[in-house]
Order: C-alpha cells, then structure tokens, then sequence
C-alpha cells in the first residue's frame, strides 16, 4: 500500500516562513506559559483574599450570635442558598469556605460554622473577583498578541535582512556558474577587517575567494591555449610547406597527413580560446534550417568512406538526412555549420552506421548507433582532451566541446544522451525566427 505524501506550498519552504513560523510558536508557547502563570498566581490571591475576608465576618457574626446581639447583614442560620455540602461541614462541627452561585445565579462567597446544631452561615457577593479576573485575562490575552504581533515584525524585519542577503549570495553564485566571472557579493562586512562577520558574511566571502580564485585559473588556461595554439602556428606553416616538398610516395603522404592533423588541432584550440574569452562576434541572418543542415553535412570533411552520398553501394547511406518540417531560424550559418559538422564527424569517428540527422522545426537530432556516449559526458557535458578509459578511438577531443561553445554563441541548447536502444543522441535547439514558416511547403523526407 502506497503512503501518500503530505506536500505543502511552495513559498512554506523559504527560510522567512520557517523562521517566522518558529516564532509565532515560541511567543504563543511564552505567552500561554506566562499568562496561565499570572492567571493562576492572581487567582489564588483573590480567592485567598476573599476566604480571610468571609472567615473574617463570620467570626464577628459568631461573637454577636453568642452575644445574643443582633446578627450583621449577610449573616444568618441555615441562610437560604448555603451549599449543602458546605451545611454538612458546618453539622459536622467544623468550619468552611466555598464559592457557588446562589438561587439566582450569582457567584459569593460562603462560610459557615456550627451554632446550636445548626450552620452559622455568611455570604458576599463574589462577582467584583470575579470580574477583576476576567479582566486580568483580557489584559493578559491583549498584552500577549500585540507582544507576538511586535515580535513577529522585529523578527520579520531581521530576517528578511538576512534572507536577501542570502538570495543575493545565490544570485551571483548562479551568475558564475552561468560564466559571468567578475560577478561578486562584495559584501561591505567583510570589508572592515576589524569587524566580526556573520555566518552569511562568511559564505558570501568565501564565494568571493572561489570565483576570484576560479577565475584567475581559467585566465591562465586560457592564455596558455592561446600562447599555445599561436606558438604552433608558424612552426606549422613551415611543416606544411615543407612537406609539400617531399617526393610523391607513402612516407610523404603519412607526414602531410598528420600535418594535417596538427592544424586542425591548433585551430580547435585558437577556436576554443576565442569561445572561452567570449570575444566572438555573431553575425545573425535568417536561414532556412533544412536546406542548411543538408550543407552542413555535406561540408562536414569526413572521409570519403562516410561521405554523405545518395548509395555507398551497401544498401544504406552513411549520413540519412530528414526534414520532417522545416523552419526559418535566425542565427550564424558559418557557426551553425561548424556545430552540424562537428556533431556528424564525432558520431563517425566513435559511432557506427546508420547516422540519422532529423531536422523537425527549430530542433536538430543526431543520432547513431554506436555504443552512446559515455556516462560523464552525458552528465557533465563534454570535457576537453578527456579519453575514455578503455576507448579504443583516442577519445572525444575538442570536436563537441567546440559544438557546444559554438551553440551558445548562437544562442541554441545543445543536450547530450543515449537512446534506450543503444547509440548516441544529440539534441539542437534553435531560436525559431518570429517570421515564421517559410512559404514553401513542408519538405519531404530526403537524403543528402
């Protein structure tokens, strides 16, 4: 049998509510201990006050019975009203006090004693004790919620106080981990060196010190990509100039094609250098997503093998390109091209056949139907220069860390899984141009 879970509104999980919740409970909690104290110690005042003054009287009644004087008013035997059981102590020869309403409902204050075998009873009325009681609990009950009530908005006021603090710590937390690096709390607490800093302004410095620490470790990487990347460069030129040179053969070949290599690899990480400075410039324009994926595919440079063709000769064509609704996007052709192409050179070189690219309105999928893509990379995202463990094609590269910097540049989400099925899913999301859909009807499935 299932339990069923009690949930509550979301706003009763801010701190404020909690804390303002607390309090309310503690200050009802104080106000009741408190009020039944004072209620109960003036109580029994009271009513000791108004038994001394009954046996008072009824020791003046007894001395004017005995007297044979006349008995003072309220005073008399066997009084009409006198409790019975309070009678009963009186036969009994002893004496007694009690409060009890009378015939017509009054609350007074008896006393009674023995007399010739009969009850030699006095009465008052007891209401003005009655009511000084009343109105103490009224004052008590008044006093107690304007105190919650005052506590409630001194208590309001202090945390809210530290409630925004805390959400502004949070603020720039998110503003770092979404790259804004030179956002900080700046807390003025912790400016003052001499001045005793609280728990928030702790965590508030403490976030200063990582981003600025973070911050100095990522500008250092990036400028030793960069310093890097350019370093190469001439020395590659060189190479490549110098390879062209050697005499046609296998041996020249090998050297021209891991001269080859080692320029596409130092232009992935000048491109990667630019993407982690953010100085790229997006040149936006309208395009029409499906004849533009079918380029991107084409220009992809995969190796003649896997080069989209329309047959291979084995039945199956190595990239199968479907449009199923086609939408005019706004973004950068070039950039967008360069994620496609990294994506489908990624899913040949560690995927296998078939490779499906599906264009359905703003969104592109990828998938093959390889072995997926690894647990980390699915989590984290992909990681540069990190090699799987027991991979047998030297790992991923920078081919998707650059697909997924270039997608942010354009302002599209790039996600990452793997198909229940078995093989790799990549997920692109464009921003659909506000024009609409084009006026060519939609295209039917296709190749390229």
């Amino acid at each position: 049998m299932s339990r069923v879970r009690l949930r509550f509104p979301a706003w009763t999980a801010s701190l404020t509510w909690k804390a303002l919740a607390f309090l309310t409970v503690m200050c009802c909690a104080l106000a009741f201990f408190l009020g039944a104290l004072v209620h109960v110690a003036v109580t029994h005042q009271t009513v000791e006050q108004a038994r001394e003054k009954s046996l008072d009287r009824l020791e003046r009644a007894s001395e004017a019975y005995e007297a044979g004087e006349t008995l003072p008013p309220g005073t008399g035997l066997d009084l009409p009203g006198l409790p019975s059981s309070l009678r009963a102590l009186a036969l009994d020869g002893q004496q007694g006090t009690m409060v009890e309403n009378d015939l017509e409902g009054r609350p007074r204050m008896w006393a009674a004693r023995p007399a010739d075998g009969k009850a030699l009873a006095v009465a008052f009325d007891y209401r003005p004790s009655v009511e000084t009681i009343v109105g103490l609990d009224r004052a008590i009950l008044g006093s107690s919620v304007l105190a919650i009530g005052a506590t409630l908005l001194v208590g309001a006021f202090a945390v809210t106080r530290v409630t925004r603090r805390l959400h502004q710590t949070a603020q720039v937390a998110r503003r770092i981990g979404a790259g804004d690096l030179d956002a900080r709390v700046n807390d003025p607490r912790n400016q003052d060196l001499g001045r005793h800093h609280d728990e928030v302004a702790i965590v508030s410095g403490a976030l200063d010190t990582m981003a600025g620490t973070l911050q100095g470790k990522l500008l250092s990487e990036q400028r030793f990509t960069a310093d890097v990347a350019h370093e190469l460069r001439t020395p590659l030129t060189g190479l490549t100039a110098a390879a062209g040179l050697l005499p046609p053969g296998r041996p020249s070949e090998m050297v021209q094609d891991r001269v080859a290599t080692m320029r596409r690899l130092t232009e992935d990480l000048l491109e990667i250098s630019r993407l982690d400075s953010g100085a790229e410039q997006v040149e936006l324009d309208v395009h029409d997503l499906g004849p533009l994926a079918v380029r991107a595919v084409r220009a992809a440079g995969i190796p003649s093998s896997t080069t989209p063709t329309t047959d291979t000769g084995t039945g199956d064509p190595p990239t199968e390109v479907r449009i199923l609704r086609s939408v005019r996007v706004e973004t950068d052709r070039r950039r967008l091209e360069r994620v496609l192409g990294n994506l489908v050179a990624n899913a040949h070189k560690h995927g296998r056949s078939p490779v499906m690219l599906t264009v359905d309105g703003p969104t592109v999928t990828l998938r093959d139907h390889g072995d997926g893509y690894p647990a980390y990379l699915v989590e984290h995202g992909p990681q540069r220069f990190r090699t799987e463990a027991g991979g047998g094609k030297g790992g991923l590269g920078l081919g998707l860390t650059i697909a997924v910097g270039q997608a942010e540049v354009i302002g599209a989400r790039l996600t990452f899984r793997n198909a229940p099925e078995g093989g790799a899913v990549a997920t692109l999301v464009l921003p659909e141009y506000d024009g609409g859909v084009p006026d060519s009807p939609e295209a039917s499935p296709n190749r390229s």
